[in-house]
């Protein structure tokens, strides 16, 4: 061989042996950045699923806590239409009986210097009727006062209903 075909085939020899190199090395590069690429991917995968898993334990949290409010709010509802309902049952007794004439509905008389009739102005250890004059009212103006305290009544139970709505609701 000719020392020019002798140094071809050494350049050619050595060529190979670059080019084999660089194929196992970026072959083995390959592999370890493969790996890399895969443990960091586990990695992201077990964040994720830990950030998936508290999502789920805070909405869970957030049903458990509205479940509970909407039963206080139930029973609450309850509560206060039981109250109305006894009110309202009360109230059409005392309409029943004030339409019987078994009660009658009166007033104290003011003080009259002309009749000669004193009403004390302090109550007595008794009671605060002082043998003072009284007025029977008519049976419809009874009705209309009864009506009155019925809606006052009514009134004051639904505000109490609201109250422990924004309660219960606005903690």
């Amino acid at each position: 061989m000719t020392p020019a075909q002798i140094l071809s085939a050494i350049l050619l020899a050595l060529a190979i042996g670059f080019g084999g190199a660089w194929q196992v090395q970026d072959w083995r590069l390959g592999n370890k950045m493969a790996e890399r690429i895969a443990e960091q991917g586990a990695r992201h995968q077990k964040e994720l699923d830990a950030i998936t898993g508290e999502a789920w334990r805070q909405q869970k949290g957030e049903q458990d806590k509205r479940l509970t409010t909407e039963q206080q709010l139930a029973l609450q509802d309850q509560q206060h239409t039981k109250e109305l309902s006894d009110a309202q049952r009360t109230q059409a007794r005392l309409r029943d009986r004030l339409a019987t004439a078994d009660v009658r509905l009166s007033v104290l008389l003011a003080e009259d210097p002309a009749s000669g009739c004193n009403v004390p102005t302090t109550p007595g250890a008794a009671g605060v009727v002082h043998a003072a004059r009284r007025a029977q009212l008519d049976q419809a103006h009874s009705q209309r006062i009864i009506a009155i305290t019925d809606d006052g009544d009514n009134a004051i139970i639904a505000l109490r209903a609201c109250q422990a709505y924004v309660r219960a609701v606005a903690p």
